[in-house]
């Protein structure tokens, strides 16, 4: 599957979790996960690939509890699994 469908879906999946995702030009200074005022947030790095977009996303589903309470496409599953494990 193309990275930047995986990168929707991985997405829709934050959003599905509570994250509000804001794509920001951030100059590869930044970017990921963090709560503000009690709401999830992820900034995604419009200065990075996709895959490296793709990465912050899954970097930050993979460490929320929740992520078992919703279904993932299959090609997310194994993802997150990696993410899981690398943290």
């Amino acid at each position: 599957m193309h990275t930047l469908d995986l990168l929707e879906q991985a997405v829709t999946a934050a959003e599905q979790l509570g994250y509000q995702v804001r794509r920001e030009w951030l100059d590869g200074s930044g970017g990921g996960s963090c709560e503000v005022a009690g709401k999830k947030w992820i900034f995604l790095d419009l200065s990075l690939d996709s895959h490296e977009q793709l990465m912050q996303v899954l970097d930050a589903i993979a460490q929320d509890e929740a992520l078992t309470t919703i279904p993932l496409p299959a090609s997310l599953q194994s993802l997150t699994h990696r993410s899981r494990r690398a943290a």
